[in-house]
């Protein structure tokens, strides 16, 4: 797989001229960016840049509209449901987790759900809101239909992410992943790379387990059958019924709660429909904030200092990988597939941005 050492601050800008473009004002822009570098810059690139060609398509095919304002339609002072009327889900992920923290604070902890949005970028990002304020977070959302559920061969979930995040010291608690056992991106990733997928990641039409990455992406796009397996592969022996169980919970929380469309409706045309859910928890309703803080410090100390296995020398705990490699990529830059840098640049070319005057250095073609 070529990819290419790109600075931050260079696709931070791009990001911020290129959603200037679709018509998103400065401050919603910087919403989105923000969510998409932090995926990046925490090496989760099935989530960062190479996102916005998907967000141009859904824009232009009118499934993400660019005007659209949340709406609050059920209310109370430690719930809400909102209706995100198609809009771009960055925005009404950013609305909903800033509602429920600003509930919590008031009531000690609070939940809001939200209907017909779409993909709202890495779930970590919502719970680190909550998480940099000295709360806990929680977010989750649904997605299109694209896993199967355990002994099927039609999908019927979707990746469904499930995000907890709690400050700590030296690094918060950071938990973001997919209830499938890998994320569509990485499908994507080895299809660009031409490199078959591991097996036990998806499943061909039939149900049967398939490492061809383009075949698994195919047959979603077509609604053929087959897709991407929940956590825990194709067997019960091996966990499957556990990640397909995640699934529904962020489906519960997600589609169910806010009545809004379940996974399998969702994505289908100029229809988006994704739907989200927030939790938030302030640890001060159940004794001293900081000391509670600091019995999980202790515990995760213990952990990274715990004995290690042969052949390993070191345990990470939730967030330190992320933390770390924050620092690494601001310094050293983020990797880019050059596939995607080609996708960007037809993009640009059809937005009228300068592709060329962010990238020159190195886009060799």
């Amino acid at each position: 797989m070529a990819v290419v050492k790109v600075q931050a601050d260079v696709l931070d800008r791009f990001c911020m001229d290129v959603f200037d473009r679709f018509g998103f004002s400065e401050s919603d822009s910087r919403i989105i960016t923000d969510v998409l570098l932090l995926a990046d810059l925490y090496g989760i690139e099935s989530h960062g840049a190479q996102r916005l060609v998907r967000y141009h398509k859904g824009i232009a095919s009118g499934r993400i509209k660019v005007d659209a304002k949340p709406e609050i339609i059920h209310e109370t002072p430690v719930s809400a449901v909102i209706d995100g009327h198609a809009g771009m889900g960055q925005l009404m992920g950013h609305y909903g987790m800033s509602l429920c923290i600003e509930k919590a604070k008031k009531s000690g902890m609070a939940m809001v759900s939200v209907r017909n949005s779409n993909h709202y970028g890495i779930a970590g990002y919502y719970a680190k809101m909550a998480s940099d304020q000295g709360l806990i977070g929680i977010s989750c959302t649904n997605s299109e239909a694209i896993v199967t559920p355990t002994f099927g061969k039609k999908a019927m979930i979707g990746t469904n992410p499930l995000a907890f995040a709690m400050p700590a010291k030296p690094y918060p608690f950071f938990f973001d992943a997919a209830t499938s056992i890998v994320t569509r991106g990485k499908f994507e990733i080895y299809r660009k790379a031409e490199e078959p997928v591991p097996e036990g990641w998806g499943v061909d039409e039939n149900g049967k387990v398939c490492t061809d990455p383009g075949r698994v992406l195919d047959n979603i796009n077509a609604r053929a059958g087959g897709g991407i397996l929940p956590l825990g592969g194709a067997y019960e022996l091996t966990g499957s019924h556990k990640g397909y169980g995640n699934a529904m919970i962020v489906e519960i929380l997600s589609s169910i709660l806010s009545l809004g469309l379940t996974s399998n409706h969702t994505n289908i045309g100029t229809l988006g429909g994704t739907c989200h859910g927030f939790a938030v928890i302030d640890p001060a309703i159940f004794g001293d904030p900081d000391a509670i803080i600091q019995h999980l410090s202790d515990y995760l100390e213990e952990l990274r200092e715990s004995p290690k296995a042969d052949g390993h020398d070191k345990i990470y705990t939730h967030g330190q990988k992320e933390v770390e490699g924050l620092a690494r990529r601001k310094k050293e830059g983020v990797d880019v597939d050059m596939k995607t840098l080609d996708e960007m640049k037809d993009m640009s070319e059809y937005v009228g941005a300068d592709f060329m005057s962010y990238f020159a250095d190195v886009y060799r073609k």
